[in-house]
């Protein structure tokens, strides 16, 4: 049996698109639309995660659990150990961060990663990750590479190309067939407990410089196990673009 629940952060003041959890998506709220994604993936509860009264309040009218926040976490992993707090959830219960501008993501890759972490008892995190076939994906630094060991557990997290097929590119040829090359996916499932120790962690260098902050992660020592995906995800909402493409999808 597995057992998790979705938090759903959300921040009303974001800079490039302003509320951005109330935009409409097919006559819903987006963060709506995000915990019934949440919903379906068998959480047996979600809670929505907020700064703001207007989006606790758009939450609860559609019959969601929902809690306002502290405004000055720094970011959604902050803000989901204040719910885990308040919730006096037990340290090995599984918490998975579904964030809020997600409205078309996969209720079974919300699954999946729950499962991951509770299938691997060495990891406090889980996430995911699918396999990169072009040259141009893996040399985007706007693309997250992570590197796995042979248990499934993540070695690094970067905007770089890694691995590098040395022999290959210096030969000219495109990606080599076999290359274990995975895009991050950035879905992450916690224990309860590690939640609550990860707002004492210090900043690791590492993470500053690529701004990756899941590093921060692996930089004290903690593994992260990654299921790997058959499939990309969906596109996010960061922009006003994405919210129309994301709209257009929808319909």
């Amino acid at each position: 049996m597995l057992d998790f629940i979705a938090i759903v952060p959300a921040r009303y003041a974001s800079t490039r698109l302003p509320a951005k959890p109330l935009a409409d998506i097919g006559g819903k709220p987006m963060v709506v639309r995000v915990a019934e994604r949440a919903q379906a993936s068998g959480a047996s509860a979600v809670w929505v995660a907020a700064d703001d009264a207007r989006i606790t309040e758009a939450a609860e009218a559609h019959g969601f659990n929902a809690m306002l926040t502290s405004p000055e976490h720094a970011s959604g992993t902050d803000r989901l150990a204040e719910v885990v707090s308040n919730l006096a959830l037990d340290d090995d219960a599984i918490v998975v961060n579904v964030q809020g501008d997600e409205p078309l993501i996969d209720p079974a890759l919300i699954h999946a990663v729950a499962r991951e972490l509770q299938l691997h008892p060495e990891a406090v995190m889980a996430t995911a990750c699918h396999a990169i076939h072009d040259y141009a994906s893996m040399t985007n630094p706007n693309i997250v590479k992570v590197v796995l060991d042979q248990t499934g557990n993540a070695l690094y997290f970067s905007r770089a190309s890694i691995p590098w097929p040395r022999d290959a590119f210096a030969a000219g040829q495109s990606l080599p067939e076999g290359l274990p090359v995975f895009r991050h996916i950035g879905l992450y499932a916690y224990r309860a407990g590690f939640l609550k120790t990860y707002a004492s962690l210090s900043v690791a260098p590492i993470e500053r410089f690529e701004s990756l902050e899941q590093l921060r992660v692996l930089w004290h020592g903690y593994k992260i196990s990654v299921a790997i995906s058959e499939h990309p995800a969906a596109p996010g909402v960061d922009t006003a673009e994405d919210l129309e493409k994301v709209r257009q999808l929808w319909v």
